[in-house]
Formats: structure tokens, sequence, C-alpha cells
């Protein structure tokens, strides 16, 4: 794996484009039929790609571990996740361009769903609507817990951020999620002293919103994870020399896109709308991300039918991409979320890479299986930017 600080000696400024499609949880696993969704669906023009690409797979971390959302995501930009470690609030928080201070600490929240001796049944309370979302925050923002001023901000469907503002506040915290339905949601505890202020005003919160949310269903209970201050990362213009953009529809992906240093494009609801949004942006940017959130829901809500259609849906207008002619087309999943596990996993994500100066192997069909036989081999996520600026004509040889 090459470092940034190596790569940024080597970037160099061109006018061509990389377009990196993350299809989220894209890796699937085989269910009773023997296939996985990606094998099950019927995308001729993903194929069509394939056919004139190099293809692999990719350990978002390393063999064997399973990440979260933004260290796969870290990784796929070139960043080193056990070097830059990034709460989930931070990012879920930034991506709903909440004005984020030096005194805030951030937590996602899921509104969830506990039965009457608080055991969890529902970890996203049936995934309510935005809008009830909008409704419950008003009724636990602007609290104030030991002098700590406490905002409550809508994400998305179950998902929100919780701000707590004040001096000496610590993310050093662990998550009240236990991850799994079953059990009661956990205590907030600390992983050093110095946080153990910030966990009794976390608790003390937790406790009112108990008692706020207990008439309520299907969410009358909170889940917070992903403590975290604000975090500077090296920035995309600075280290790849490229003019970046984010287009994605679910916040938090936003959030990270941003402090990567790229634009964000607001007010894209669909797949389609992502993919026209694109269209209309191709000649103001060099880098475009772009985000598809449904095949990791689908995949954690264990619809292996319905992860098939997203997959279906994006390919339908992969057409809108290619007729626009970048130079570099990455298709991948930050990692995998087979609808069989109900959840993210631990194996490695099917890549696609096709340029100009591509040098293609004999995959003809975009799968998980397919990709073991490509020229890629077997990667970390952490190499697929390196290649991404060599295909597309960025980096300078090294040495004489």
């Amino acid at each position: 794996m090459v470092e940034q600080e190596f790569l940024k000696k080597l970037a160099t400024k061109t006018d061509s484009k990389i377009v990196l499609i993350v299809m989220d949880g894209l890796g699937g696993c085989q269910n009773e039929t023997g296939k996985t969704e990606l094998e099950a669906a019927n995308h001729p023009n993903m194929d069509a790609l394939a056919k004139k690409s190099i293809c692999g797979l990719s350990d978002p971390v390393s063999s064997g571990i399973t990440p979260g959302s933004g260290p796969a995501h870290l990784s796929l930009f070139g960043y080193d996740p056990l070097k830059h470690e990034i709460g989930r609030g931070l990012l879920d928080t930034l991506g709903i361009d909440f004005h984020f201070t030096p005194d805030d600490l951030a937590a996602r929240g899921n509104y969830c769903t506990v039965d009457d001796k608080g055991i969890i049944t529902d970890r996203r309370a049936g995934r309510i609507s935005t809008e009830k979302n909008i409704a419950l925050c008003k009724k636990l923002d602007s609290m104030e817990i030991d002098g700590v001023k406490i905002f409550a901000m809508p994400v998305k469907e179950h998902r929100f951020s919780v701000i707590f503002r004040g001096k000496n506040l610590s993310d050093k915290l662990l998550d009240s999620d236990p991850q799994k339905e079953g059990l009661k949601p956990l205590e907030v505890t600390v992983t050093d002293k110095s946080a153990e202020i910030s966990a009794k005003i976390v608790n003390k919160f937790i406790e009112k919103v108990e008692q706020i949310l207990k008439s309520e269903h299907p969410a009358n209970m909170i889940l917070l994870r992903g403590f975290s201050k604000m975090v500077n990362l090296p920035k995309f213009q600075d280290v790849y020399k490229l003019n970046p953009v984010c287009i994605a529809i679910y916040p938090m992906y936003k959030g990270l896109a941003r402090l990567c240093g790229m634009d964000v494009i607001k007010d894209c609801e669909t797949i389609e709308s992502e993919f026209e949004t694109l269209t209309k942006n191709f000649n103001k940017y060099d880098f475009f991300y772009m985000h598809i959130k449904q095949t990791d829901s689908s995949g954690e809500d264990g619809d292996f039918q319905r992860k098939v259609k997203v997959i279906e849906q994006v390919d339908r207008v992969i057409p809108l991409l290619t007729n626009l002619n970048p130079d570099v087309i990455i298709i991948t999943g930050d990692h995998s979320t087979p609808a069989v596990h109900a959840g993210h996993s631990w194996h490695p994500v099917p890549v696609l890479i096709y340029s100009k100066k591509c040098r293609f192997d004999k995959v003809e069909r975009f799968s998980e299986i397919d990709s073991i036989a490509g020229g890629l081999g077997r990667i970390n996520a952490r190499d697929v930017m390196p290649l991404a600026l060599s295909n597309a004509g960025k980096l300078l040889k090294y040495g004489a």
C-alpha cells in the first residue's frame, strides 16, 4: 500500500476525469440458490464495462476484518483507517451542514424499539420516516445538562445526530448501541478517565430521552454510537491534485466527503437523480465520488431480492455515465453486506477499473466469483486511489 505522502510527490494536475461509484455494501454471499446478489442480478451495462476493464477483489481494512462504513470509505479514498479513526457522529453531523465548533462532541443516534423490559426488539425502529424523525428531534432538542447544551438534529429515516456543546468534552466513550437485538441498551462508559464527566452527561441525556419517548411507538428509545470530536484529514486537493465532488443521498457520506475536502452537491433523492447530477456537473470537476446507499440498506434488512433490484436499477442508468466518456470509471463497494448475514461482513468486495489505458483481463461478468480470476487479484482498498490516478495519467514516474 502506497502512503499518501508518497503519492503527494507524484500526483500531477491533468484534464482527465475519474468517476468512482461506491455501491454501499455491494459484496454479497450465496443464498439458497447458490448465487450472490450480483450473480442473481441482470446488469448488462456493468458486464459490458467489465469486459473492457481490469477486475479483482479488495479488502476494506484487512482480511477477516468487518468494517464500518466510515473506515471502509477512508480506505477507498486512500487514507489509513487505523491511523484516522473517525466517529460516525462527526460524519453524520457534518453531512447535515451543522456548524461544528471545537467545543462540540457528536454522536450518531438510532431511534429504536424496546419492549416493556427495555430489551431492544428493533435497532432501527422500523426505519421510521424522516418526517417522524424530525418531529421526535424537536422533542429532544435544546436540552441543557450540567452546563452542556445539547442539539438533536434529524439525519434521515431513523438516524439522527446528537451534539453536546461544552468545554473539555471528550470522545473517549464507548457506544450505548450493543449492535444487535435481544439486549438492553448499554450504559455509556469510558476508554479514558478524561471522559468520565462526558459519560455522565451522555447517560443523563439518555435517561431523559427514555422518559420523553416512553409513550412513542415504534421509536421509544435511542441508541448512540460513534462519539467524535472534530478530525482534520489531508485534503484531496493537496494530496492528489484533484478537484473533487461528492454526489450522495445520505448525509454521513457527504460529511466524510467534506472532511476530505470535496465539494458536496445537495438535493439528490434517487439513484437516477444522482446520475443526472453527474451529467450536469461533469465539466466542473475532475473527480466524482458517487454513493449508492440502497444496496447496503437492503442487505442490512436481509432482503436479497431488493438488493438485486437496486443493482439492476443502477445498471439501467450506467449509460448516462459511459456516454460522458470519462477517462476512468471505478465500480465497487465500501464493504460487503450480504443479505444472508443481514449486516456488514468481512468478505472482500468486487472492484472494476475501466480506463482508456487499462490492461483489461478476461472477466466478462461483474460479480464476486468472476472477479476472483481478474487481473487485479486481491488488493487492499487503499490501492484503489493510486490505481485510479495512474489510469488517469495523474501520477508522474517515480525515480530516474
